[in-house]
């Protein structure tokens, strides 16, 4: 697997090199849309909305809605203007408690391998955040965004875990909870001991996509019995009243060629009968 990034942890005079690969993959499968009649695939096009007209790239710019079906445009110039530089370190800010830390701010995990000369360095930030119970908050520019991220013990290794920023959150208050009342001490008692007799181990392979493995074994089956679909072969057109005429009369004219030779030959036979005869 190739690493997206490579780079640097840093944090005061200590310098990590690392690099960064995907710690999830996608589990979706992947349709195409295709025509009912003929299984063709269907593609997109850019079609702007007043007109119903094909855009091609040339003629594309961004704009940015401010109000309803009013934009300003942005060109490549006002992009650079905020571009943010690439330093290919993840720059550690701050290091806090990871119980402190609403897990609605994590989004997408990486792993972290170390890279020529930072085993040791890398190994003691390990072992220094696992004692600790912290995790360390950075700040690290991808490509050309810039992103928020933690820095987290993980067994043997490191990970750099992708966060959402305050802004990007949901206001709780925003959705109907239920009022503020206590749990009654009887109703209390019995569900933790229904959580009691439920709980176990954590296993996670254990947990499988029932719906991805149902959805497999149908297309399976489908391929099993050459129930596929691929583009069908186009129909020749039927023969046109224009192309049927042309043959009609083609016909006609070779029916008369051979019609006049047989009334030229015929005089000549019976000159020959008369001539017998006298």
């Amino acid at each position: 697997m190739r690493a997206i990034w490579k780079g640097a942890i840093s944090f005061g005079l200590v310098n990590i090199p690392i690099a960064l690969y995907p710690a999830i993959r996608s589990e979706e499968l992947k349709f195409r849309l295709l025509r009912a009649s003929d299984h063709s695939p269907v593609s997109y096009k850019r079609v702007a909305e007043t007109d119903g007209k094909e855009v091609p790239w040339d003629q594309i710019v961004k704009g940015y809605e401010y109000e309803k079906g009013k934009f300003v445009v942005l060109k490549e110039e006002d992009f650079q203007r905020v571009d943010i530089e690439a330093t290919q370190t993840v720059d550690i800010a701050s290091f806090v408690k990871l119980a402190e830390v609403n897990p609605i701010f994590f989004h997408k995990p990486y792993y972290m391998e170390p890279q020529k000369g930072g085993d040791k360095a890398y190994v003691l930030l390990r072992e220094a955040l696992r004692a600790t119970g912290r995790i360390a908050i950075a700040k690290v520019v991808i490509k050309t965004r810039q992103y928020l991220a933690a820095v987290k013990p993980q067994e043997r290794g490191l990970m750099l875990e992708l966060m959402h920023f305050a802004s990007e959150l949901l206001d709780v208050d925003e959705f109907k909870l239920p009022a503020a009342a206590e749990a009654g001490k009887k109703e209390l008692q019995m569900a933790r001991a229904l959580i009691d007799s439920m709980s176990e181990e954590w296993k996670p392979e254990e947990y499988v996509d029932e719906y991805r493995a149902a959805l497999e074994k149908v297309i399976e089956e489908k391929v099993e019995h050459g129930d596929t679909a691929g583009p069908k072969a186009a129909r020749k057109p039927k023969p046109t009243n224009v192309i049927d005429l042309v043959s009609v009369l083609q016909k006609s004219l070779d029916q008369s060629g051979a019609g006049s030779k047989k009334k030229k030959a015929a005089p000549r036979t019976a000159h020959k009968t008369r001539r017998k005869a006298a």
